[in-house]
């Protein structure tokens, strides 16, 4: 913005000196005689760099000649703006000098520092943060790094990390030399340093306090040395004191299992058995040589050993829980059944540590089995507790420094996006300095899935600014800059300023486009499921009703012929006889149809380019027979290609064709036309006849299995054929219909899919 000149109407009567003291950036005002007149804001800026008060001090080097060359063209009557770099910051400032009264006016405004935002930013979150000179003094701190280490900022500043006066031990209560300092190691080695465990001294509650520290070195563009150290710590106590918890419960677990009377062994996290194992060698009565390693399979019974290594294997490889049983050798000689429970320690950082297991005698010891169950899984739930929580801290810290993994956003109370990682500018396609400084629910959150708007205060995120209430959400959209929606899942949590209020919130987010996609493959294989399932159910109907029909007529004439006609023959056993071949033959028809129908699920296809016109003669020569027979015409203008497999659909077409030349009109012969044509990505294939026709009512049930709409005796078959059709169809991904009316013919539509482009 510009000033007006000191002369303007709209600064009629107003004292001038009154005016420069109001304003908060620093302010010169150059005389027509060369005076400077500083206000508040300059006078105390420019103290810290000049004993004299000279304004100039302010600025390096390199922006003086600029700023001389802006005074003339001021002096000149023009008003110009540099940009001049100054001493005490990083960013940029921009000075903007303006003509008033025979001099110039002169006003510096500095962009915020970014380390002031990053203080802030890890008070909201409770984290510590320093950043020290090469020398490891403190150069600057925030209120939460004072507040965790029990001193006031006015203390940390100028302390550094070899102060002998800190106290500081190692977790086994070890002192911590300040040579050895995660800062002071990171500035040698110019590598981070993360997760350090560190004790301190708090003088304030006069107890210790542990801390988990993470060291950054900074290293200005083109030098070998580094120029800062950034250094972040969370106050880990409270989690130290649970662990510390988790393990005196862990050594009374160890020590109510010991006073049972089972088998108490561990091992390595690989699974070998190392010495010494008391009980082990005083029930099996091997030694440590003969147990050592996976020796101890020799006390399992022969037969139970490929089973007891195959559950071993298990739990080794997914790290769940051991359990199987066998029959253990007991030093005299006797095998014993056992029930074999092993449980995996995992350390804080989810580390494998050892297997503690047990084996109990099944013969006597059922209480106690359920007791060491009972306390196995709360042991378990505990430690994988506490190991959750200590990697969530861990991650959240190491994402946000470190600018890995999830999409993090900071933003002030007014939703402006104070602060976006990496990963956040790659999720939504901006760049982080456009998505900085800018309404984040306008920028990125605006729309619903749907397309429908979002108003703001229905947003979750704006409601957290409003309420201080954290939220999780597990479904949502966030906008592209390209302007496509990428599905999310977020955490929105308020930060809070000294007084308490909601100053902001930190988003995290997460791209769930893979676990939706997901979701929505496994939606589909659920629907096949439940199709096949209907299959199965009627399969089972009619194999327990159909098929034992000639079952029970074999078994009824068998039974006839033996209580009547043991040992001769006439003209009625015959007859029995012939009632038991029939009987046989429908029964084997029935299972070979069945049997063609459930391997069509159990197929596995080899899809190809097959064109139409080869199927079609595959079909005519396996219908031929009853084209001769019957004096019926098969013709086809099919010209397409289809992806899929040769064999199933040439018995396809052939079923179909088959079809229309069995049910023809009497005293008509029969006729079969097919036909192709593209829709889009499928080919749709008509197979047209002339027969007897269907009723609407029976178009769906004719593609069941064993659905006859005719006695066997005026049309042969079983049923299954339409049904096969409709397996091979859906198979290809295709569907298949029916067009039909009594007398009027048929027409079967069916969709196959046409040969993809490379």
């Amino acid at each position: 913005m510009t000033l007006p000149d000191a002369g303007s109407a709209a600064f009629h009567g107003v004292d001038a000196q009154a005016l420069l003291a109001a304003l908060p950036d620093p302010v010169a005002l150059l005389g027509p005689s060369g005076q400077v007149i500083l206000n508040r804001a300059a006078q105390a800026r420019v103290a810290q760099y000049s004993a004299t008060g000279d304004w100039m001090a302010l600025f390096q080097g390199s922006s003086v000649a600029p700023i001389q060359d802006a005074v003339q063209a001021a002096l000149r009557g023009e008003t110009r703006q540099v940009t001049v770099q100054v001493v005490d910051t990083v960013a940029p400032g921009l000075l903007t000098v303006a003509p008033t009264a025979g001099g110039a006016l002169l006003h510096l405004h500095v962009a915020r520092d970014p380390l002031e935002v990053a203080l802030e930013l890890m008070d909201g979150l409770g984290l510590g943060m320093t950043v020290q000179a090469p020398d490891t003094r403190i150069l600057l701190t925030n209120d939460a790094a004072a507040r965790i280490l029990g001193m006031t900022r006015e203390q940390l500043l100028g302390r550094d990390s070899m102060d002998p006066e800190w106290r500081a031990v190692h977790p086994d209560g070890t002192d911590f030399p300040g040579e050895t300092h995660p800062s002071v190691q990171a500035l040698r080695s110019m590598q981070v340093q993360r997760d350090v465990p560190m004790g301190v001294y708090h003088p304030g509650e006069a107890a210790w306090r542990w801390l988990q520290v993470t060291a950054i070195p900074r290293r200005a563009p083109g030098a070998t040395q580094p120029k800062q150290v950034t250094t972040v710590f969370a106050d880990v106590t409270e989690r130290q004191q649970m662990q510390a918890e988790v393990r005196r419960s862990e050594r009374r677990f160890r020590s109510l299992v010991e006073a049972t009377t089972q088998v108490v062994w561990n091992t390595d996290p690989a699974g070998s058995l190392l010495p010494p194992q008391p009980r082990w060698e005083e029930f099996t009565g091997q030694t440590p040589d003969e147990y050592r390693g996976t020796g101890w399979l020799d006390a399992v019974h022969p037969d139970d050993r490929a089973g007891a290594i195959h559950d071993w294997q298990v739990a080794l490889n997914t790290g769940g829980l051991y359990t199987t049983e066998y029959r253990l050798r007991r030093a005299d000689g006797t095998y014993v059944p056992m029930l074999t429970r092993g449980v995996p320690i995992i350390d804080e950082r989810g580390q494998l540590l050892e297997w503690l297991g047990t084996n109990t005698d099944l013969s006597a010891i059922r209480e106690a089995e359920q007791a060491l169950k009972l306390l196995n899984a709360e042991l378990e739930e505990r430690v994988q507790q506490r190991t959750q929580e200590l990697a969530q801290l861990t991650r959240f810290s190491t994402l946000l420094l470190t600018a890995a993994g999830e999409s993090i956003f900071g933003l002030d109370a007014r939703g402006v996006t104070t602060f976006a990682n990496p990963a956040a500018a790659r999720m939504l396609g901006h760049s982080i300095e456009s998505m900085i400084g800018q309404e984040q629910h306008a920028l990125v959150h605006h729309h619903h899935a749907d397309g429908r708007p979002f108003p703001l205060e229905d947003c979750p995120i704006h409601q957290t600014l409003l309420d201080g209430q954290t939220r999780r959400v597990d479904r949502d959209v966030m906008w592209h800059a390209q302007g496509h929606a990428v599905p999310v899942a977020y955490v929105v949590t308020p930060t809070h300023d000294q007084a308490g209020e909601v100053n902001g919130a930190v988003i995290m987010v997460q791209d769930i486009t893979e676990r939706v996609r997901a979701q929505t493959q496994l939606q589909e294989l659920i629907d096949d499921l439940e199709r096949s399932n209907q299959d199965l159910e009627q399969f089972a109907y009619v194999a327990s009703h159909d098929l034992q029909e000639p079952l029970r007529t074999v078994g009824s004439y068998a039974e006839l012929l033996a209580r009547r006609y043991q040992g001769q023959l006439d003209p009625r056993a015959d007859q029995y006889l012939h009632f038991m071949q029939d009987a046989v033959t429908r029964m084997r028809s029935l299972i070979q149809d069945l049997l063609s129908f459930a391997r069509l699920s159990r197929t596995e296809l080899n899809f190809a380019p097959v064109t139409l016109n080869d199927l079609m003669l595959a079909a005519q020569q396996n219908v031929q027979a009853t084209l001769d027979a019957a004096g019926g015409t098969l013709t086809w203008d099919t010209p397409d290609q289809v992806w899929g497999q040769g064999s199933l659909l040439t018995q396809l077409l052939t079923n179909l064709v088959s079809n229309g030349l069995k049910f023809q009109r009497p005293g008509q012969p029969a006729k079969v036309h097919v036909t192709s044509r593209q829709e889009g990505d499928m080919i749709h294939v008509s197979v047209r006849d002339n027969g007897i026709g269907i009723a609407p009512e029976y178009h769906a049930r004719i593609f069941e299995i064993f659905q006859r709409l005719h006695r066997r005796e005026t049309y042969a078959g079983n049923g299954m054929g339409l049904a096969i059709c409709r397996k091979i169809t859906e198979h290809h991904g295709g569907r298949i219909w029916l067009e039909s009316a009594p007398d009027q013919g048929s027409t079967f539509h069916l969709t196959l899919p046409a040969v993809p482009h490379p």
